[in-house]
C-alpha cells in the first residue's frame, strides 16, 4: 500500500513484510495535521488485517533526510488559526488524534517507533504506545504543553503518571527535555542505538525474511543496548516535593528552598499557565487510577475545555501559542496571573465532560 497526502507528509508503505511510515514534514519539524493524522491511521487499519504486514515501523525525516527529527508534536499554528476563526476541523483534529494514539497503544502487531531527534508532544503520542521504543544520543523527548497554556494530552496522563515515583508530576508541570538514557529511566524508551546505525537498521527490515511479527521485534531490539542506568534527576527530591497536595504547596516548597534545582524548578513553574499547572497536577493524578481509554476520553473534553471555556483569543491556549508561536514575544498573559490566584472551581470546569457518555467523540473506543 502506498498512501500519502498532498507534498507527501506521510509516506506509508510496504518494504518486505513491514509496514513503514515516514514523517516528512521536515520544515515543521513533522508536527502533526489533521491530512497527516487520517493517513497514518488509514495506513495502520489497513495493515492491521493484512496478513502480508507482520509489523510496523515509523521514523521521521530531517530536512538533510531520513531520520534526525521524529516529530515535534501538532501543528500549534494551526490550533491558534482555527480557535480564533472557529474552524470546526480543530474538533476533528483532536478526535482523530486521540483515537489515533488508542490504536497504536492497543496495536495487534509490532509497532516499533524509531524516537530520532525532536519527540515531543503529539510526537509521544504516536510513540509512546509503541511495542519498542528506540532513542538515540540524538533524541529529546519532552511534553511542553504547560509552556503553551496546555496540558500533556495524546495520553499524556497515561503514560507520564506511570513513570517512577512522582517523575511524571515533574514532567508534566515544568516540559522538562529528557535525552536516551533518561528518557528508558523513566519509562518513557525501550532501548540505544547511535544514530548512525539507524539507516542500516531501518533498510535491514525490506531485506531480512522475517517469520513473523514477533521476529521483527527481535532483529530490532538485538541491536540496541537495553541497560538502564539511574535518571540525572534528584529523585528523592522530586518524589518529596512533587507529592505534596497542591499547587500553592509545591511552589513555596521549592522558593523556600536554596538548592539550585529548586530554584531552577521554581522559576520555570513561573513562566508556565499558573491555571493549567494546577490542571495539569490535577490530571496526572486522576489519570495514575486510569486506564488507557478513560484517560483520552477524559483529555478529550479537558481539550475542548481549553477552547472553550474562555472561547477564541480569551483562552489560556490561544494566548500561549500566540506567544511562543506567532507573535513570539515570548511574554504571554496569562489569566489568572499567578500559581496563587487559581481557584479550584476554575480547575474543576476542565474535568467536567463536555458530553454525556453516549456522545462523546470517543464513545467508540474499546
Amino acid at each position: 500500500m502506498n498512501a500519502s497526502v498532498p507534498e507527501t507528509h506521510v509516506i506509508a508503505e510496504v518494504l518486505g513484510r513491514v509496514g513503514c511510515i515516514t514523517l516528512n514534514r521536515p520544515k515543521a519539524l513533522n508536527a502533526l495535521s489533521l491530512e497527516m493524522i487520517r493517513t497514518i491511521t488509514q495506513a495502520l487499519v489497513a495493515w492491521r488485517d493484512d496478513d502480508q504486514v507482520q509489523a510496523v515501523a515509523v521514523r521521521g525525516v530531517n530536512k538533510e533526510g531520513p531520520f534526525g527529527s521524529f516529530c515535534a508534536g501538532g501543528d500549534i499554528r494551526f490550533f491558534h488559526q482555527a480557535a480564533l476563526s472557529g474552524d470546526a476541523s480543530l474538533e476533528d483534529f483532536f478526535t482523530e488524534e486521540y483515537a489515533l494514539n488508542h490504536l497504536i497503544h492497543t496495536y495487534r502487531k509490532p509497532y516499533i517507533a524509531f524516537m530520532d531527534g525532536i519527540v515531543m508532544g503529539g510526537g509521544m503520542g504516536i510513540s509512546q504506545g509503541a511495542s519498542l521504543r528506540i532513542v538515540t544520543e540524538r533524541s529529546k523527548l519532552a511534553m511542553p504543553e504547560t509552556h503553551i497554556g496546555l496540558f500533556p494530552d495524546v495520553g499524556g496522563g497515561y503514560f507520564l503518571s506511570r513513570c517512577p515515583g512522582r517523575l511524571g508530576e515533574y514532567l508534566a508541570l515544568t516540559g522538562q527535555v529528557l535525552g536516551a538514557r533518561d528518557a528508558m529511566a523513566a519509562g518513557l524508551a525501550d532501548g540505544f542505538i547511535e544514530s548512525g546505525r539507524l539507516a542500516g537498521l531501518w533498510n535491514s527490515l525490506a531485506q531480512t525474511p522475517f517469520e513473523n511479527g514477533a521476529s521483527v521485534e527481535r532483529w530490532c531490539a538485538s541491536h540496541l543496548s537495553t541497560t538502564v542506568a539511574p535518571g540525572s534527576w534528584p529523585a528523592k527530591e522530586i518524589d518529596r516535593v512533587f507529592g505534596l497536595p497542591d499547587m500553592h504547596a509545591i511552589i513555596s516548597t521549592l522558593e523556600s528552598g536554596d538548592g539550585e534545582w529548586a530554584k531552577a524548578t521554581a522559576a520555570t513553574l513561573r513562566h508556565r499557565s499558573p491555571l493549567m499547572l494546577h490542571v495539569v497536577l490535577e490530571q496526572v493524578r486522576r489519570a495514575r487510577a486510569m486506564g488507557l481509554t478513560d484517560n483520552l476520553r477524559m483529555e478529550r473534553g479537558m481539550v475542548y475545555r481549553c477552547f472553550h471555556l474562555r472561547p477564541g483569543a480569551a483562552s489560556e491556549t490561544v494566548e500561549g501559542i500566540r506567544a511562543l508561536a506567532v507573535d513570539k514575544d515570548q511574554q504571554p498573559r496569562w489569566n489568572p496571573e499567578r500559581i496563587e490566584d487559581v481557584g479550584r472551581g476554575q480547575v474543576a470546569a476542565f474535568f467536567e465532560s463536555p458530553w454525556t457518555a453516549d456522545a462523546h467523540p470517543l464513545k467508540h473506543l474499546g
